[in-house]
């Protein structure tokens, strides 16, 4: 499989097996927009909990605003009861998502302590009851993300994934760790092609996936049909173009030039503070910038700097001082 093999994910040709792992607090409408433009064939919203009454915070409303989305439109919901979860893929549905996607990947406790996210693979006949649930509630396509297990003695991602396929998901995400992991340690890639060998359904694989050489790598080792990248996204957004480059012609693109960089994070910042507001844009920029600076030459000065500003104005104003002095100094 490589970057110009055309992916189906029910009656929507991805325009790349390239996409984006849905991260709560990161993969805000702004920033898939922008993993798309750089070739991410599918970037899935932030993860949504099937509790619609609790839908009403800013941040919620925020998750289920698709407008000027490309297509198709994904959203990902959690919970553990299959009514809920049901109801929430019929509602998201009515508000624009042409894809919904279920999470039983996430590690984090106070998903897990709810009987949700990846907690849920402890439980077969609940992933039975909820994936039924939730492909008969609504037309579109449901895909699923998974880990590879609850815990390195209880790898039944394969079983999982044969389940899965049986109730109609039409796809499945799957990041290299078990629950028990978090994201300590290696991904592991073996259990990702053995559940490969037991579906037909697309299969991404997840998990440590930073460079296109690894990229290739986690390719040929898994079998699998793409690849799903996260936190090697944030701060490098470029990294799609990269990979897929690599994947087609074998070749390793140059870093992004300042000047590039700095043209990518004005666009990026304009776009958070028009979606969420100067305010909450200017706290979410924040994290934002950290990435871009990363392993930058006076990235900690200039992290500081970002976080002492308190409007967009000064902000981007931060932003110009050190590109500018980037640029003196080359």
């Amino acid at each position: 499989m490589n970057a110009q093999t055309k992916v189906h994910i029910g009656p929507y040709p991805l325009e790349s097996n390239l996409t984006l792992a849905p991260m709560a607090g990161v993969t805000d409408l702004p920033f898939r927009q922008l993993c798309r433009s750089f070739g991410a064939g599918l970037a899935a919203g932030e993860m949504l909990t099937s509790d619609s009454r609790l839908w009403h915070s800013n941040k919620s409303r925020s998750r289920l605003s698709h407008a000027e989305e490309p297509e198709p439109r994904v959203v990902q919901i959690v919970g553990g009861d299959p009514v809920m979860m049901a109801e929430a893929a019929r509602l998201n549905v009515d508000l624009g998502a042409q894809i919904i996607d279920i999470n039983m990947g996430c590690p984090a406790k106070k998903v897990c302590n709810k009987a949700a996210g990846s907690a849920l693979m402890r439980d077969e006949p609940l992933v039975t009851q909820i994936l039924t649930a939730v492909v008969r509630a609504v037309s579109v396509p449901v895909t699923l993300k998974i880990r590879t297990g609850w815990d390195t003695n209880n790898r039944n991602g394969p079983h999982i994934a044969r389940i899965a396929q049986d109730c109609g998901i039409q796809s499945l995400a799957v990041h290299g760790r078990t629950r028990a992991c978090m994201f300590e340690g290696a991904a592991e890639y073996n259990t990702i092609r053995e559940i490969k060998q037991a579906v037909n359904i697309p299969v991404f694989a997840n998990g440590d996936i930073d460079s296109p050489q690894k990229a290739q790598q986690v390719l040929a080792l898994t079998g699998a049909d793409g690849l799903m990248i996260g936190r090697a996204a944030q701060g490098q957004p470029w990294i799609f173009r990269d990979i897929a480059t690599f994947l087609i012609s074998g070749e390793l693109l140059a870093p992004p030039a300042p000047a590039e960089v700095r043209a990518i994070m004005r666009a990026h910042l304009r776009n958070l503070y028009t979606f969420h507001g100067e305010n909450t844009g200017v706290r979410i920029a924040r994290k934002h910038i950290g990435w871009y600076a990363a392993g930058r030459t006076q990235a900690q000065t200039f992290r500081q700097a970002v976080m002492r500003a308190e409007t967009a104005e000064a902000q981007m104003s931060a932003i110009e001082i050190y590109f500018d002095a980037l640029d003196n100094a080359a």
